[in-house]
């Protein structure tokens, strides 16, 4: 089995990045692959709850999040830095997400077959 992780590091909105990352997870998980996802620097303000994705002009793709269980993608690493910068607490976020320090992201980039960055 392929071990993909898949990186997010841009902001919610405004650009197609993370729908991109988020579809390609999806199908490769479909695919029996072994999806890991990490979201670090903005990109951890996907993990937060109640967006309203209507009024910046695109659609809801973060309700998808709660999906990623159905496709066994069971590693979401959040970077605890990026979530500290942006005075985010675990406790707000929409999913469940481990908020890991930069080695333990470094040491899942090594593990995997094939890195992705959205």
């Amino acid at each position: 089995m392929k071990k993909v992780c898949i990186v997010f590091r841009h902001s919610p909105y405004g650009t197609t990045h993370t729908r991109e990352g988020i579809d390609f997870a999806l199908l490769s998980a479909s695919f029996e692959q072994q999806v890991s996802l990490v979201f670090c620097d903005e990109a951890v303000l996907h993990l937060l709850p109640n967006q309203q994705a209507e009024l910046a002009g695109s659609k809801d793709y973060v309700a998808v999040f709660k999906a990623f269980d159905l496709y066994e993608i069971e590693t979401v690493l959040a970077c605890k830095a990026s979530l500290d910068a942006l005075g985010i607490d675990q406790n707000e976020l929409a999913i469940n997400a481990q908020i890991v320090e930069a080695a333990t992201i470094s040491a899942a980039l090594a593990d995997a077959d094939e890195v992705l960055v959205f």
